[in-house]
């Protein structure tokens, strides 16, 4: 069912993932890893965590829910269980904030288990060969025949949601994720590669969208590559990049409607400095290219949460939504519900249109295995706090 922003209240939402148990997370590690697992213990935990995870946004009063991306590694890395071509090892470069404050990076660095697992993020593989989408389409297939059971059973129950979201990954950051190999035959160049994907995530994209959910397209390329992949580079040619994606990401979509679709951009959700983030006011006119129906933007976190003012000399889209963040998600702070009716309403003033506000969150609460910086029963509390500052929104702004 597309999203629907509604004519008397804020509807809510989240942005993807949500916590995961220890057993399933080290099951995923596991199979990221190549290393021995076994795959009854992942599919049952994967079911029993699903459940739990679609009974919880319920629960809670989430009113567009989703998978919690439950079976996903990661939120991007999952890609390459999806398409052939991938293989060895490449290795991304580190974000400015630790180049610029070595003092944070050693504290970041003292945080980890030294003997603990953890997904590929930083040392993923790369694009060895010819990309090519499972023609079986499998694990997409398999994602959504799980939630959509879930879905059914609490409908049985008289549980139902507003609406549905499946999150994808776009060209653009699995292009600078899964970096393309230098002695890649099949791609020249940067610009070839992204179209390349673009043109087998396709695949997946109208999967979702066949099925009635919303689409939400995860681009955090568009703002946090800005200081990782395009940390050496200059603002122009990063924006040059972010121009460049949006184009293949409306190749992608291309035969999508605009209504069944959200953009989720996003600064990478570490708790660190972020100083080099590009300010939202000079990224809007190059997302607005993008075709879609709504954008996911954060402004829950310290670094972002006074850029509201923005949409007022740039206002969205014709018909757009905003699904500004309004938690952030690298804190165990829990948001006082005032705090995030105070945020909603202040999005909704800067838009001039209370009804084309969803309230959300800055971004996942568990985008990889294992690198979950929210405690699980502080990840559910502050979707609790969402649903009630939403509440006290409503009432300030529809009466």
């Amino acid at each position: 069912m597309p999203l629907q922003n509604s004519t008397d209240r804020i509807l809510t939402t989240h942005t993807g993932s949500l916590p995961r148990t220890p057993d399933l997370t080290a099951l995923l590690v596991a199979r990221d890893q190549g290393k021995p697992f076994d795959e009854q213990a992942l599919r049952d935990e994967t079911a029993a965590v699903l459940a739990h995870t679609v009974d919880a946004q319920l629960a809670a009063g989430i009113d567009v829910v989703n998978d919690g991306e439950v079976p996903r590694v990661g939120f991007s890395t999952y890609i390459r269980e999806r398409l052939s071509g991938f293989g060895g090892t490449g290795h991304r470069k580190p974000t400015l904030d630790s180049v610029k404050f070595p003092e944070y990076a050693a504290f970041q660095a003292r945080q980890i288990d030294e003997g603990a697992e953890f997904a590929r993020v930083w040392d993923t593989p790369v694009a060895q060969g010819l990309l090519q989408y499972d023609e079986e389409r499998a694990g997409i297939r398999e994602d959504l025949d799980g939630f959509e059971r879930e879905l059914a059973r609490n409908a049985e129950a008289g549980r139902t949601p507003a609406g549905t979201f499946i999150s994808a990954a776009t060209p653009g950051i699995v292009a600078t994720t899964l970096l393309l190999d230098d002695a890649n035959p099949h791609y020249a160049d940067h610009r070839e590669y992204v179209f390349a994907l673009a043109e087998q995530l396709r695949v997946e994209y109208e999967e979702i969208v066949a099925r009635g959910h919303v689409l939400q397209l995860d681009a955090p390329d568009l703002a946090m590559e800005r200081v990782i992949h395009f940390g050496d580079a200059s603002l122009d040619e990063f924006l040059a990049a972010v121009d460049l994606h949006v184009d293949a990401l409306n190749h992608a979509l291309r035969n999508i409607p605009k209504e069944q679709t959200r953009l989720h951009v996003c600064y990478g959700n570490w708790q660190g400095p972020h100083q080099d983030d590009v300010p939202v006011d000079v990224l809007l006119p190059h997302l607005y290219r993008a075709e879609v129906g709504s954008f996911s933007i954060p402004f829950g976190n310290p670094r972002h949460a006074h850029e509201f003012p923005a949409f007022r000399d740039l206002p969205l889209p014709p018909g757009a939504v905003l699904v500004p963040g309004v938690i952030d998600v690298t804190t165990n702070y829990l948001e006082h519900p005032q705090l995030v009716a105070n945020r909603i309403v202040e999005a909704a003033e800067a838009v001039g249109d209370p009804t084309r506000i969803v309230a959300g969150t800055d971004c996942g609460l568990a985008t990889f295995a294992s690198y979950e910086f929210v405690a699980s029963d502080v990840a559910w509390a502050k979707l609790g706090a969402l649903v009630e500052g939403a509440e006290i929104a409503s009432r300030r702004l529809f009466g």
